[in-house]
């Protein structure tokens, strides 16, 4: 069986604020690639609960930070759809991204 790893290492200010951070995914070809943000989810099955770790370093801007998110809301879609099948709420879920879009004004 092969194994992989996707990484994260984060640098923390002295107030355990992340200042920096640079992910690693070997197999996809990232060494060493700096970001400014990271949503990690898990799916805890004994829980049945989605279990979160969500960063963004000092450096983030606001504005980016909106498009990040309108970004999820719309990939969260297309999960769906792909898992589902179901293109009515998927279709829903991407309307409600475009109303993020418009609501926090990184689209008109």
């Amino acid at each position: 069986m092969k194994k992989t790893q996707i990484t994260i290492d984060i640098e923390l200010d002295e107030n355990h604020v992340p200042e920096r951070m640079l992910w690693n995914a070997q197999d996809g070809g990232i060494e060493k690639e700096e970001t400014k943000a990271t949503m990690i989810s898990v799916w805890d099955d004994k829980k049945m609960e989605a279990l979160r770790i969500d960063l963004w370093t000092k450096e983030m801007p606001v504005d980016q930070m909106k498009m990040f998110i309108h970004q999820i809301l719309v990939s969260l879609g297309n999960t769906y759809q792909r898992a589902t099948g179901e293109e009515d709420v998927a279709a829903w879920i991407e309307e409600m991204a475009e109303e993020f879009a418009t609501r926090s004004a990184i689209k008109m």
